[in-house]
């Protein structure tokens, strides 16, 4: 598994995830990669939105993010038409398939994956950001069904 997140016009850092994600180490995630981002980013206001997974909306991390001033967007469960990092995610996995080196183990794999991660311009992230109000629309429109997204 791995976790990486961005801002609207960049990128975060992608890491490497072993196992299983509980809370407590969803917190590690946050402390030792979300946290010194956010710092590069300096004073800007920024919320922070996840998948809403149970190790996400766990009260110990809940509180967590209070304790570190970190404001979490409400958002529903199961909408990745509404998640934007679900599409990057896609695009990361295109990227990586479109390689004629196909990893052979973890250790290559996540090295494709961050190399391609690492390629991956402000206006593919922009763009990403920018449909957020399309999506949300369709979303509405469809009643929370099904939308092109």
């Amino acid at each position: 598994m791995v976790w990486g997140c961005f801002c609207k016009d960049r990128l975060g850092p992608l890491i490497w995830v072993e196992g299983n994600i509980n809370a407590s180490k969803y917190k590690q995630i946050l402390r030792e990669h979300l946290l010194p981002y956010l710092q590069e980013l300096g004073n800007e206001t920024y919320i922070f939105q996840d998948d809403n997974a149970p190790c996400h909306t766990a009260r110990s991390v809940r509180t967590w993010k209070e304790s570190q001033s970190i404001s979490s967007l409400e958002w529903p469960s199961q909408s990745p038409d509404l998640n934007p990092i679900e599409h990057l995610w896609d695009e990361l996995e295109r990227r990586v398939r479109r390689n004629k080196f196909r990893p052979k183990n973890k250790a290559e794999l996540f090295a494709a994956l961050k190399r391609e991660w690492d390629q991956i311009q402000s206006d593919v992230i922009v763009k990403l950001v920018d449909s957020m109000p399309r999506r949300v629309k369709a979303v509405l429109k469809s009643k929370g069904g099904a939308t092109p997204y």
